[in-house]
């Protein structure tokens, strides 16, 4: 199988302005086999041994074929990289300053939202409807928004990106996405969990609403990234969590607007269903590969001249850099 072929973009798409699609990666309609090949090969190898000799070989061949990244641009601070390598999360400051939250607030004001895992008509903020605990803005809208693909593409955090994974990273997904007050128990994305969408990855978690313990923080069972992952992935009770790795190990990530934090979603986590108020939270991806789960086709007409055309390829077609 061609390196090339893992490392490009997959056919596919990001239809007019639908927010990020599923791979169909069992057989049926539009059935991808390579996608679903590729994808559950990664799943397969629990073995942390086993998986860090595979990674170790594709981050060698990328760095050979498509370069390290530049150490002439800003840098993050070390510490962050410890954290992140030992933790599984770091945080990373304020990322966004109160002008450029007021341009995305801006932005996002008229745009349409769709109701997650569902086909419903789209609404705007001010539209929601009554019981709907989570909702995101359409891809389009987010690569269109100021400041957003820019921060992805920040200096310093594609440099910690890059050293965490072990070369040039892919931008691999991007989601902006409201988290709306309920009663009850969260499920899905809001009960703990794991990712397991690649070789090695990490994201980029910035709030765009300010968050504190009633507004849905991120929550995360730090140290938990180091271990070994059941390939079946499912969902865990508060009490299993709490019980088996003390109240000492569930960090609650809090903020003002603006704040982010870096996370490997591979350890046990959750985004808290909030009880208050809402939460709006821009999530980007890096990854050592595009994430077969997805579906990709790169926009057009976008201005982004000076992206580095490699990290962009899956969501940008014009990048030149």
């Amino acid at each position: 199988m061609s390196a090339e072929i893992l490392l490009g973009c997959m056919s596919g798409c990001f239809e007019g302005n639908n927010k990020m699609e599923y791979a169909q990666l069992k057989p049926g309609r539009a059935f991808k086999p390579l996608q679903s090949l590729l994808y559950y090969l990664q799943r397969i190898v629990t073995s942390r041994c086993l998986r860090h000799m595979i990674t170790q070989g594709l981050t060698e061949y990328i760095r050979r074929r498509h370069g390290a990244m530049s150490t002439d641009t800003e840098s993050y601070d070390q510490v962050q990289l410890d954290s992140l390598r030992q933790h599984g999360h770091a945080a990373l400051g304020e990322l966004l300053s109160a002008e450029q939250l007021s341009h995305i607030r801006d932005h996002l004001s008229s745009k349409s939202l769709l109701a997650q895992g569902a086909k419903a008509q789209a609404f705007t903020i001010e539209q929601v409807p009554p019981g709907l605990r989570l909702a995101e803005y359409e891809l389009r809208d987010i690569l269109d928004c100021p400041h957003l693909l820019e921060l992805a593409n920040h200096p310093a955090i594609l440099r910690l990106a890059g050293d965490y994974i072990g070369c040039k990273p892919t931008l691999s997904a991007l989601g902006l996405r409201w988290s709306f007050p309920d009663a009850g128990a969260g499920s899905g994305s809001q009960a703990f969990h794991r990712d397991c969408d690649d070789w090695r990855f990490m994201k980029v978690m910035v709030y765009l609403t300010d968050v504190d313990a009633e507004t849905g923080p991120h929550i995360y069972v730090q140290g938990t990234h180091l271990e070994r992952c059941s390939m079946r992935l499912q969902v865990y009770s508060d009490n299993k969590i709490l019980n088996r790795y003390g109240e000492k190990n569930i960090v609650n990530m809090m903020g003002v607007a603006g704040t982010g934090f870096a996370v490997n979603t591979q350890g046990i986590h959750k985004g808290m269903l909030p009880s208050q108020k809402p939460r709006l939270l821009l999530q980007i991806q890096y990854s050592l590969l595009p994430v077969y789960i997805y579906r990709y086709r790169p926009a057009t007409g976008l201005q982004k001249p000076l992206l580095d055309r490699y990290i962009n390829r899956l969501f940008v077609s014009n990048a030149r850099k």
